[in-house]
């Protein structure tokens, strides 16, 4: 009989925080941010978006956490969350959170895995970069409409890589690829 495989508990982050709005979002309606206290955004894995799942003022949720600039992580509450949380711009919450499992890993296309396994150094750093991280690298590789386009990007990837660059530059991720690259039909590409 194998021995039961143990679980991974994951840490609850408990702290207090304030809403706001930004400066550039101040109409009524808009999203409201949460910045983690840099103490709670520490005992996250990654300083790059991570998803969680916990409650506001007791009210659940699941998302993402975004990197805010500053060395800790944000979260967008929208109207909605605001509404069950009891809470607006201004007003000080209650937040749990637990990390919501591993990113999913992406398939390396072909031609990027041989061009990685031809440049060790990016190759190393590849391995140590968030699976986020390597899904915008693939799709900003993958987005590219010409051939001559998507070499380009291969080594231009290989390059910023070895030079030790965790993220690919002027790419706004899967967001940016559903809202200015979705074919005709409304769905995004399938890369």
């Amino acid at each position: 009989m194998k021995p039961a495989k143990r679980q991974e508990t994951k840490p609850t982050i408990r702290f207090s925080a304030r809403l706001f709005r930004h400066n550039a979002t101040e109409k009524i309606g808009s999203w409201t941010l949460l910045s983690l206290p840099k103490n709670a955004s520490a005992k996250l894995p990654s300083r790059g978006m991570t998803m969680v799942e916990g409650t506001i003022n007791a009210f659940p949720f699941r998302a993402a956490l975004e990197p805010n600039g500053k060395g800790s992580h944000r979260l967008k509450v929208n109207q909605a969350m605001r509404g069950a949380a009891g809470a607006d711009a201004g007003d000080t919450v209650t937040v749990e959170i637990t990390r919501a499992g591993e990113e999913p890993e992406i398939r390396v296309p072909v031609d990027l895995r041989k061009a990685l396994a031809d440049a060790p150094m990016a190759q190393a750093l590849w391995a140590d970069i968030t699976p986020i991280a390597r899904r915008d690298w693939i799709l900003w590789i993958s987005s590219a409409k010409q051939s001559e386009t998507r070499k380009r990007r291969i080594e231009k990837a290989c390059a910023m890589l070895a030079s030790g660059k965790r993220r690919v530059c002027c790419f706004g991720g899967i967001k940016w690829l559903m809202k200015n690259h979705a074919t005709s039909g409304g769905r995004s590409r399938n890369f």
